[in-house]
């Protein structure tokens, strides 16, 4: 079994949403239902486009007295403009913290000292912070929010080894989980092309939100062709942004990668053509590799 470790997400960063109307200010502008979000429990949602297109994913948890978005550290300041020009009259303040710090811990082996429940999304409180379970994936592991020095003596003291972005990225990939803007496109990528149904990112029963006609429609017609899908890699990996091909026809696109494991957005029917199930990008072979949890398409057009 492998050792649990832990890494500093240098690339994750906070965001503090507080006053009497910061729940219901979330509501209508993410895809899953901010009610659930609460010091005890995480989830994960998106903010969108009108049309429905990708713009931030982040986490949301509950500190005492505010709500923490856990989202991508360098588009930090996008997400803050746009949301303070929702705010209007609202009850609410929009901050970053830079007080607090987000890491991942994960492994086979992992420790029992948080008092938290198996389920995805359950948190507990720390000294300053809050430590949830990800709320995509049970076997995603753990995430913690709290002041750099607090974060880091209560994961070595729970056992957990400290290891670089890397490793975490090969544990994620492994998973088929994107992150942020590095797998889906800003303004151009659609939640349930990336597994933010499955994951518990959006919920279809909750009331209107900013981009919620198209993600509807996508899901209630099943117009998914193209879905992000872990592949194994045989050669050099290709990089972000590379058209993958199967007999000269566009079959995706590259996205993260770490070691022989990255992502790729595939399109599903024309890799189901490909006699060996192999996808070319550059130098390289790209076998698809859909995680259990994938409920992908009987079928798909191009």
């Amino acid at each position: 079994m492998s050792a649990p470790h832990f890494t500093i997400l240098k690339n994750r960063a906070a965001l503090s949403i507080s006053g009497d109307d910061a729940l219901s200010f979330l509501q209508g502008l993410v895809s899953n239902d901010v009610e659930r979000a609460s010091e005890s429990r995480a989830i994960w949602a998106a903010f969108l486009t009108p049309q429905g297109k990708f713009l931030h994913e982040f986490m949301i948890v509950g500190l005492p007295g505010r709500l923490i978005l856990d989202c991508e550290a360098d588009r930090r300041d996008d997400l803050l403009t746009r949301l303070k020009r929702f705010r209007m009259r609202s009850k609410v303040e929009i901050e970053e913290d830079n007080s607090l710090t987000i890491a991942a811990a994960w492994g086979e082996n992992q420790p029992s000292s948080y008092a938290l429940s198996s389920d995805p999304g359950a948190a507990a409180q720390i000294d300053g912070g809050v430590v949830f379970r990800d709320p995509r994936l049970a076997d995603a592991g753990l995430r913690l929010i709290a002041a750099p020095d607090t974060l880091e003596q209560s994961l070595r003291s729970a056992g957990f080894i400290e290891t670089d972005q890397a490793q975490y990225d090969a544990h994620r990939i492994a998973l088929g989980l994107p992150d942020g803007s590095r797998d889906l496109e800003v303004e151009k990528a659609l939640l349930l092309e990336n597994g933010f149904d499955e994951l518990g990112g959006v919920d279809f029963q909750k009331g209107c939100y900013i981009g919620q006609e198209l993600t509807a429609r996508t899901h209630y017609r099943a117009l998914i062709k193209k879905r992000l899908i872990p592949v194994a890699i045989d050669g050099e990996a290709p990089a972000p942004g590379t058209t993958l091909t199967v007999d000269g026809k566009d079959a995706g696109e590259m996205k993260t990668s770490s070691g022989a494991r990255g992502l790729a957005l595939v399109r599903l029917a024309t890799w189901r053509s490909a006699s060996d199930g192999l996808l070319t990008g550059g130098s390289a072979k790209l076998r698809p590799k859909p995680n259990p949890w994938m409920k992908l398409p009987v079928e798909a057009e191009t």
